[in-house]
């Protein structure tokens, strides 16, 4: 009796152990990412994890309804990290409740305070500048300002995708940011009389546009220079792109208004630490040199180098105003959009 109590105590022991063990052995083996970034531009950050940390990445890619898939699993989720193309879209999943707080001073040392939530909810990884694209054959100023594109000297001459893109919306949240609603409502005004055509495409539309002469001007993401440039697949693409030059608006003033991919640690994340483990290797600097090299970016580590396409387009002097700030006049921004009647 007294050996079979020994026995049942041991075997009590040994399942304690194995249950005690099993998360800690899942944390050692797999991080989940939900991303709304292509596979293919992030494949090479992930695999340099994998190989310096021997923790095993499984990624979903999710170009929409990401915020629903979420809240849908809830608690049973499987995604440990939500890597974002813009901050609006990390903006939208701290609201929906849908990130957990991170505390990590590597983190917070390299992603400068601007860049990142004040709460530790989300974080930016690189920097995308909306520019001025201008025809090198039209267009011989080689300054400008965001301001200026709702003078007179510019009718007919601009073209733009719809006023109420998310890339376009945070430009024109931080216009009210910097010169409040009204101010702002009368440059859109101004911007809307000098379209050369109604809104319509993208952002490597505009630049097509501008190649066939449609237009002069058109505002985009710096970044789309760089897809097109070196676009093997799509060779036409490095023609459009060679007939126009990257002028930064305010360099001169406040700076150029920037955007940002980012990423953030899911709620109910089930492996945690293997999570903040992938946060902090995005952020070092070798992570955002091949990062930056890859979707033509700018990192959001100083120090960092740039990939050479990117040098090529110029230095950046970006915008200080905190993306929290604009976020809170991104409401406003799509409202005045439809007053002014900018896509009609």
């Amino acid at each position: 009796m007294r050996n079979l109590i020994r026995h049942i105590g041991t075997i009590f022991i040994i399942t304690t152990i194995i249950f005690t063990l099993k998360p800690v052995l899942a944390q050692e083996k797999i991080v989940n990412i939900y991303s709304y970034r292509q596979p293919d531009l992030i494949a090479p950050l992930l695999q340099e994890f994998s190989k310096q940390t021997g923790i095993k990445t499984k990624l979903l890619y999710l170009n929409k309804g990401l915020v629903e898939r979420l809240k849908a699993e809830g608690a049973n989720s499987p995604a440990d990290i939500i890597l974002t193309t813009d901050f609006s879209r990390l903006i939208a999943l701290k609201n929906a409740h849908l990130l957990r707080k991170v505390t990590s001073e590597k983190i917070n040392n390299n992603i400068p305070p601007q860049y990142r939530d004040e709460e530790g909810y989300w974080f930016g990884l690189t920097v995308r500048a909306r520019v001025v694209f201008a025809s090198k054959a039209r267009v011989k100023q080689n300054d400008i300002t965001y301001e200026e594109l709702a003078e007179e000297k510019w009718r007919g001459k601009i073209c733009s995708r719809s006023g109420q893109n998310i890339y376009n919306i945070g430009l024109f949240a931080s216009m009210i940011a910097h010169h409040g609603v009204e101010k702002t409502k009368k440059w859109l005004k101004g911007l809307k009389a000098n379209l050369a055509r109604s809104p319509v495409g993208n952002d490597r539309a505009q630049i097509k546009a501008i190649y066939s002469g449609e237009c002069d001007i058109s505002l985009g993401n710096s970044y789309y220079a760089g897809l097109m440039r070196n676009n093997e697949e799509y060779p036409e693409q490095k023609q459009w792109e060679a007939a126009v030059k990257i002028l930064f608006p305010n360099r001169d003033g406040r700076g150029t208004h920037v955007n940002l991919s980012g990423m953030g640690m899911a709620k109910y994340a089930p492996n945690p630490q293997n999570a903040l483990l992938l946060m902090e290797f995005l952020a070092s600097k070798k992570a955002q040199e091949i990062y930056a090299e890859q979707v033509y970016e700018y990192p959001v580590l100083r120090g960092a180098e740039l990939s050479s396409t990117v040098k090529s387009f110029g230095q950046l002097k970006a915008d200080k105003i905190s993306l929290s700030t604009i976020a809170e006049y991104s409401a406003k921004a799509s409202r005045l959009v439809d007053e002014v009647g900018f896509d009609d």
